[in-house]
C-alpha cells in the first residue's frame, strides 16, 4: 500500500476507535476539520509537522499512522 493510503486510512480507523469526529481530532492536534478530511479523502498530502500533530492528538507514535506501507525497492543509482 502506497503511504498516503496507508496513513489516511490509518488517521480515519485510529480516529474512529477513540470514538473522535474529524472535528475534534482537529481540535485536539490544533488543525483545522477540513485538513482532516481531506487527509482521509487522499485529497491532501501532509507535511511531517501535521503528521506528527495528528499522532499527538491520536495519541500513537507515527509510525503507527504508517502501519501497512510497503516499500518497494529503488533502482540502483
Amino acid at each position: 500500500m502506497e503511504p498516503l493510503e496507508a496513513f489516511a486510512i490509518n488517521v480515519r480507523r485510529l480516529r474512529t476507535e477513540r470514538g473522535l469526529t474529524q472535528e475534534r481530532l482537529a481540535e485536539i492536534a490544533g488543525l483545522h476539520m477540513t485538513d482532516i478530511a481531506r487527509i482521509e479523502t487522499l485529497r491532501r498530502n501532509p507535511g511531517v509537522r501535521v503528521v506528527g500533530k495528528i499522532a499527538l492528538g491520536l495519541g500513537v507514535p507515527t509510525s503507527q499512522l504508517f502501519t501497512g506501507v510497503e516499500l518497494s525497492a529503488s533502482p540502483e543509482r
